[in-house]
Parts: C-alpha cells; structure tokens; sequence
C-alpha cells in the first residue's frame, strides 16, 4: 500500500510539472497552432534598433525578460522584429516600473525618411495611469490604441506597477481587438470612415502615413521608464481577399489630393458616374494628382477609362514620397495611359514604346500594335499585383508582366531617370495614385480586390 500511495504521488508531481508552462517557451499545441516565439528568454536575436541592422539599447535581457532600461526618449529606444508581419494574434506579458510609460507598436514600417516609428504604426500603450508624474489625456491611458480609440474602462482590470499584465492585439483583415488580462477592451475596423475621421482630426493629421501600412514590423518602446516583457508570441492569420469601390460613382471618400487630406476642390468634378480630371488650357493644374487614402500590398485594380485628344495620364502604384533624390514627389511604378495616335516619336520622348499605353512607363515596353480604343471612347484596365509579379491589362489583353525587384528589373531601374533611388519599385506598400497630366481624363467603376 505504501509503495501504491508513493507511486500516485510521484505520478501527480509529473502531473504537475508537465503542465507547468514554462516562460518563453511554445507548448506542442502551440507549436502545432503556427505560433512563432519573439522572444528566447535568453538574447535579443532577432530584433534590431528601428532603422538600423544591429541593437545598440537601450535594451537588456533581464531574468527572462526584456528589460527597457529606461534611458529612451521619444527619438531613441526603439527596437523591433527583423520580419514583417500583416495579420495576426500578438500576445505578450508586460509590466511597468511606478510611474513608467512604454508601448507596443506594429505596422511600423522602417524607412530612414521616417525618424520615429509611432508616424506609422499604431500603439497598444503601456503606461502607469495612476502614478505618471503629469495629467494625461484618456487617449494617453494604458491599453489605449494610442490617439485613437480608447478602451472600455468596465471591462479593465490593470494590474498596478511592478506586477504582470497580460495583453493581446488581433489584427484580423482590417478587424481589430484589443485585450487586457482576458478582457477585450477595444474593438474597431482600421482604414473605415470612422477611422479616417479620428486620423485626420487629432494628432495623427500631420502624419500622413500613420497606420495606413497593412504590414510591417512590431515595435517595443523605452519611453524614458524601465519596462518588462515576455512570453512574446504572434500567429499568423490568413490574408482574405477583400473587394471595395475606390469610385462607384458617387463618393470620392476614397481619395485625397497630395497635398492635403481632402479630395482636391481644383482639377477634378464628378459628373453623372464619372470621375473626371478636367483641362485647364491644355494643361492640368499644380498639385492635381490623387492619391488613395489607403495603402495596398496584393491586389487587382480594375477600370474604365476615356480620353480626350492628346490627354496624357496614369495609375501610379506602390507610390511614396519623399525619395532621395525626389523630394516632396509622390513617385511610383506607372501603367501609362496616353493618346499615343495624335503624338509623334519625338514628343512622346522615345521610340521604344515604355512611353505608350499600358507599358511600365520608362521601364517596360508595351506592344506595338494598338489595343486602345480612340478618344471618346471607354477602355478596360485591369492591374495585377501578386507579391512581386505584376501585370498590365488592356482591353482583355495582358500587356506586359514582370517581376519587381529582379535582377533584370533592377538593370532597367538603373538605365532609367529612377537610377537615383536603387530600391525603386520594391516597397512593399504603397498608395495608388490617378494623374492629372495633360488634357482631359476620365475615369468609372474603379475597384480594387486585395489581400
């Protein structure tokens, strides 16, 4: 009997210590679920200063956490993950020191003309509420999404200073929840009508690229206090193709010029169900592009439309600014759209046809023999974008495909006017952009799928 009893209690220790969980480690289920570690509990391999290829602090790992040491500022202390990541489930367990402010950023997209990552990617704020030595605004609070949408406070119960929290972001296609200790606190749908009024009326409307990028890497903050992380995982979930009207005939809520967040009130009209860039004397007027309010990795942009005699524009894609070398210009990969008939070689600059309609304007030549129909008339264009595969349509008829960022693509990058920035076309995002560049222009049922 004694020997039964010490044999149970043997067994129940095993028990026991087999469902211990163990910190910065993955279960079997989790493991077998596709969630990856952030965090070794050991070294910070794998993480990096934000804009940078190494880790200078300040940063430590500390009895199987990383340690914030507190020496950050709001321009220094920011490390993130060497990959990107769009849709996920990010769990992790932090805790702060009394008084002490930190955050967990994603989206955040590493570009050297961005000097901190918050100008891009959205915040889950860490911050002693209680103890913090100013007044803070609710937007400021802990479990914020930072500037943004504040939590539902009935449901919160924060753990005070130098005691664990556990928190949770899921970003599921757009859809988006917060968590705090097994509470969801914050729900919302990134990039809605809702979310562009907060955006553009509080303290993100002088940074026009904040939290438009759909993926990017995961940010930590030293905000100037010490702070504790572990158990840092993330899952990835399935991209779903989703489709929208960037014009349906109506609305313009889609786009904005480039120099402001609203439609521009000069350079273009709806009539009817089009969308029309106008002529001004044969010219358009400064500043009378449009870009997308949102940013676009994957997708396939469909749509019609219908030139004047010798109207000259485009659709921009994967557009950015401010490029070396391009300063203050929304510069991107180009389907050209022209009246070729009525200009001769020599205006249109070339003989090569990467100045025609349907080519990779400068780049990629489209065929020789016209697919356009003349002015007045409607034409289809259907634009594939798959990774790094990209393809131009016409009519029904593919045009050209290419493979952005190969070695052949950079060769014609580097014999072109975009020699000067070595990584053009590359981005992994960007905004589509319609162009008012000569004559009149218009444009109907513009949709886009993406993913």
């Amino acid at each position: 009997m004694k020997h039964k009893l010490t044999y149970l209690a043997a067994l129940l220790i095993l028990v026991i210590t087999g469902c211990k969980t163990t910190d910065n480690q993955l279960s079997e289920q989790e493991k077998n679920e596709g969630w990856e570690l952030l965090f070794n509990g050991t070294n910070l391999d794998g993480w990096h200063d934000y804009n940078g290829d190494s880790l200078t602090g300040p940063w430590s790992v500390e009895n199987g956490t990383i340690k914030a040491e507190g020496h950050g500022d709001d321009l220094n202390g920011y490390i993130v993950t060497g990959k990107e990541y769009d849709n996920f489930i990010l769990l992790w367990d932090w805790k702060i020191s009394k008084g002490g402010n930190s955050g967990m950023l994603y989206h955040v997209v590493q570009d050297k003309k961005y000097t901190v990552p918050y100008l891009t990617g959205p915040e889950y704020q860490i911050i002693d509420d209680i103890n913090f030595p100013q007044p803070l605004e609710e937007w400021q609070k802990c479990a914020a999404d930072y500037a943004m949408y504040l939590p539902d406070k009935t449901k919160m119960k924060v753990n005070p200073a130098g005691e664990w929290n556990t928190s949770k972001i899921v970003f599921d296609n757009g859809e988006v929840e917060y968590w705090i200790n097994g509470e969801k606190i914050i729900a919302f749908e990134a990039w809605s009508a809702d979310w562009f009024a907060r955006k553009e009326s509080g303290k993100w409307e002088n940074a026009p690229d904040y939290g438009l990028s759909p993926t990017g890497v995961i940010c930590l903050q030293d905000h100037g206090y010490p702070a504790w992380f572990k158990n840092i995982k993330i899952k990835k979930i399935e991209r779903k193709e989703k489709e929208e009207w960037l014009f349906n005939g109506t609305s313009t809520d889609a786009w904005r010029g480039i120099e402001s967040d609203s439609f521009p009130q000069d350079g273009w009209k709806v009539v009817g169900d089009e969308f029309i860039v106008m002529a001004q004397e044969g010219n358009i007027p400064a500043g009378a592009d449009i870009i997308t309010k949102k940013m676009y990795s994957n997708f396939i942009l469909e749509l019609d439309y219908k030139l004047t005699t010798h109207a000259n524009s485009g659709i921009k894609y994967f557009v950015t600014n401010n490029i070396p070398g391009y300063e203050g210009q929304f510069l991107g990969l180009e389907y050209q759209i022209i009246d070729e008939a009525s200009y001769t070689e020599e205006e249109l600059g070339n003989t090569l046809g990467n100045h025609k309609t349907g080519s990779l304007y400068e780049l990629i030549p489209a065929p020789v023999d016209k697919l356009m129909n003349p002015p007045g008339e409607w034409n289809h264009v259907k634009l594939v974008v798959d990774g790094k595969h990209a393809e131009h349509w016409l009519n029904g008829r593919k045009m050209i495909e290419y493979e952005r960022g190969s070695e052949a693509f950079r060769i014609l990058v580097a014999k072109s006017k975009y020699s000067v920035y070595k990584d053009f076309g590359e981005s992994p995002r960007g905004y589509i952009l319609l162009q008012g560049h000569n004559g009149e222009v218009a444009f109907k049922k513009i949709k886009i799928r993406h993913w």
